[in-house]
């Protein structure tokens, strides 16, 4: 870090910092998360403030240029960086048996780093960290849409008297390949009918499929009502 940073060199940092924590940001926002295009952008830019401040506190008066270790002003932007780990954990949720917003977190925490790098005056590096990030996020998402990963779905059945047994949609389930995670079964004495719910795991390549066993099953006599939740 240089020791006398003058304005137009700390304008530089924070628009880098903006500019780069906003990238990030988008990705997020886009996608409805919790930590959005200004959490990410106010989160990044505070790391760069924080930077910039512990790069003046170098200068201290009464210090030589080589007493870094008495002053020990780093200990300003590592607090930052566990300050934003008890935010990251705010991001994620559990939520019948699934973990939510990890990649916020993880992004929340990346973007205070890019902001230290930036603070810092490390412009290089943090122009290598927004590229990395970019296609962490942008590029690698579409490779992960294209490989099969189980998805957590839902699906809901009345029956009446004549409709399949639970065996026999059990059997259904296992040719598409889902996996029952939870089960319960309602039934009503005096007509009959039946309610089977189940909690899923369905290998989806793709949100917007449909699997066939939906047709399979409304297609089956004795099926009142089929619902079918993602």
């Amino acid at each position: 870090m240089p020791l006398h940073p003058d304005w137009a060199d700390i304008v530089l940092r924070l628009a880098c910092a903006f500019v780069a924590c906003g990238l990030i940001g988008l990705d997020r926002g886009s996608q409805e998360r919790a930590a959005g295009l200004r959490t990410n952008i106010i989160v990044g830019v505070a790391a760069c403030v924080a930077m910039i401040s512990a790069n003046l506190l170098l200068t201290l008066s009464g210090k030589t240029s080589d007493s870094f270790v008495q002053t020990d002003v780093m200990r300003l932007p590592l607090g930052i960086l566990t300050g934003v780990g008890f935010i990251g954990a705010g991001a994620v949720l559990h939520r019948e048996g699934l973990t939510l917003g990890v990649t916020t977190a993880a992004s929340l925490w990346y973007v205070t780093v890019m902001g230290l790098c930036f603070g810092a005056g490390q412009l290089a590096l943090g122009a290598m960290a927004l590229l990395l990030g970019i296609v962490t996020l942008w590029g690698l998402k579409r490779v992960e849409e294209r490989m099969a990963r189980k998805k957590a779905v839902k699906l809901s059945l009345v029956l009446g008297r004549d409709g399949p047994s639970e065996s026999a949609v059990r059997a259904l389930l296992d040719e598409a390949t889902m996996t029952v995670r939870r089960y319960s079964l309602r039934v009503e004495p005096v007509t009959g009918q039946r309610e089977l719910h189940y909690d899923l795991w369905w290998p989806a390549v793709s949100a917007a499929q449909t699997p066939a066993l939906l047709d399979t099953l409304a297609a089956r006599p004795g099926v009142l009502q089929l619902d079918w939740e993602m």
